[in-house]
């Protein structure tokens, strides 16, 4: 795992230029390469688009994506010290011929420097330095990989959402209908002298119950799609798309049981999820910031080269004198108030800490793994039993109808044989949908890329 984890996670950080799947049906970049604020609303939408989308927009994503730029900023800088540093200098001064320090009075002089220096020696600062930012930078990817797999577990949770709303509006509009359907019959059968007005009242009433669970799942239906937007980093809500919607492709309906054993989900967790690998790449570089604290109480020795161009009085440049320097310089704090020694306190406190977050995360994520195993188990019990009840219940209305036809039954035992297959089909619904989030959640805490990155 660990030798292929820097290539997957490189190609999640270039991941902007679209997957090859979806190149052509994703184009939400400006010719700069920057996201497109102005991208419209598709006409369809399914879960791989809505992944592929995220990971190109998504703004916790881009944030971590702008770490890594930025610790790669860090190392250069702290790389510096290892090469020669090149810099050049210039003077001009005026002054009063009285206060002339050259052996011929003069009124002004002039000089032009070049200077190289290299550190030899700086007690092993520089290199502990480079190592702890190169350590660093190791943990920003880490850190993209960690975002990537929260925002693509929310991604997943918030899409699931959209199709649990939308095919709760189904469940309700068929059971609207179905209520309209009853009240149209008792209606006939009270024009016909069967049954009596307390029976179309009731009719009445259940059907008016009905309606606002419709309308609570449209509304339901539209909240989620904008929680979807938000996750996805789709800013563009100007002209046609504020109100445009696209058509969500995809199904609840899980596939056949995800087996995982309690104590290989614990250890691939512990093995596998890139906020523990980033905290023990941080516990790295810290015991190299221990070292840069320590190199303060060894002597700074570096290599010096100067070429320099000097002159005085008007006469200009043809008068110049120039020559070469060259030397050592060092320098050895023998005491410097203690300094050192609290930078010392500091980054070994500083080490502390993060082995104390490293054992922290660990229990985390120990119970992370483990709520997310009973939730799966829990899950899929659910989609069992969520099946066998509707299926008696679609029975039982079946029942209640033929018996209410042939008059051995109530209208009462048929409205809540109905009711009864309204709430299974929910219930199957919430099942199905807790089953997918489980089993996300579930690859997301033993440290799984989430599949669509896998098999892009």
């Amino acid at each position: 795992m660990k030798s292929l984890r820097l290539p997957v996670i490189t190609a999640l950080l270039c991941f902007g230029a679209g997957t090859a799947g979806l190149a052509q049906a994703i184009e939400p970049f400006r010719s700069d390469g920057q996201p497109d604020p102005d991208y419209a609303v598709p006409d369809e939408l399914n879960l791989d688009y809505a992944l592929a989308f995220a990971l190109d927009n998504n703004h916790a994503i881009r944030q971590a994506r702008e770490r890594i730029r930025q610790q790669e900023g860090v190392l250069i800088e702290v790389r510096s010290a290892q090469i020669p540093n090149v810099s050049a200098g210039a003077s001009y001064v005026r002054n009063d011929e009285q206060v002339s320090q050259s052996m011929v009075p003069t009124d002004r002089s002039w000089g032009v420097n070049l200077q190289a220096t290299q550190v030899v020696y700086a007690g092993g600062g520089v290199a502990a330095a480079v190592k702890s930012a190169s350590l660093a930078k190791e943990a920003a990817l880490l850190d993209l990989q960690g975002v990537i797999n929260e925002q693509l577990l929310l991604v997943r949770t918030r899409f699931y959402a959209v199709l649990l709303a939308q095919q709760r509006i189904a469940v309700q509009e068929e059971n609207v209908k179905l209520l309209e359907e009853q009240l149209k019959d008792v209606r006939n059968r009270f024009a016909a002298g069967a049954v009596s007005n307390f029976e179309v009242l009731r009719a009445e009433v259940a059907l008016a119950n009905g309606r606002p669970a419709l309308i609570s799942a449209r509304n339901a239906w539209r909240v989620s799609i904008e929680e979807l937007r938000q996750v996805l980093g789709f800013v563009n809500a100007s002209g046609h798309n504020v109100a445009k919607v696209p058509e969500f492709i995809g199904t609840l309906e899980p596939g056949p049981e995800v087996p995982f054993d309690l104590r290989d989900a614990l250890n691939a967790a512990r093995a596998q999820r890139p906020e523990l690998q980033r905290l023990e790449k941080l516990e790295e570089a810290g015991l190299e910031q221990v070292s840069v604290a320590r190199s303060g109480y060894q002597p700074q020795v570096a290599l010096f080269g100067r070429y320099d161009w000097l002159g005085t009085g008007a006469s200009g440049w043809s008068s110049r004198r120039d020559g070469w320097t060259a030397g050592v310089q060092a320098q050895w704090n023998l005491f410097d108030g203690r300094a050192t020694a609290g930078r010392i306190a500091q980054s070994k406190s500083q080490l502390m800490q993060t082995r104390l977050a490293v054992e922290e995360a660990t229990l985390a994520i120990d119970v992370e793994v483990r709520r997310a195993h009973s939730a799966l188990t829990e899950a899929w019990e659910l989609v069992d039993a969520s099946g066998k009840v509707v299926e008696q219940a679609t029975e039982a209305l079946r029942l209640a109808n033929v018996r209410y036809g042939a008059g051995t039954a109530t209208q009462l035992d048929v409205l809540t044989s109905q009711v009864a297959l309204t709430d299974a089909r929910l219930n199957q619904l919430v099942a199905y949908y807790n089953y997918n989030v489980a089993l996300a959640a579930m690859r997301k805490a033993i440290g799984q890329a989430d599949p669509f990155v896998t098999n892009s």
